[in-house]
């Protein structure tokens, strides 16, 4: 499925359980796609402390440059990472 001309809607307040829900959405999503070293970004992240939470998707985001493949994981991420500021 294309989602060549999908959009996505960016949350203003995603606070802490909408952030943790998402990151496991993506892990998950990249176990079942045989991505294990993008997985790996969020093992354990429901019990992460939040500066944990922030550093991980930051890193994430920084493996994820040049790498087309994951341009929507990108997405996702970069929603995640607008509301960092809301992890308490």
């Amino acid at each position: 499925m294309s989602n060549q001309y999908e959009t996505l809607r960016w949350p203003t307040n995603m606070d802490r359980a909408a952030i943790v829900a998402k990151l496991v959405e993506i892990r998950e999503a990249a176990q079942i796609a045989g991505r294990p070293e993008l997985a790996a970004f969020f093992g354990e992240i429901e019990s992460m402390p939040s500066p944990k939470v922030g550093a991980s998707v930051i890193s994430a985001l920084t493996w994820l440059e040049g790498k087309p493949e994951y341009a929507d994981i990108g997405t996702q991420l970069s929603m995640v990472a607008m509301n960092l500021k809301n992890l308490k």
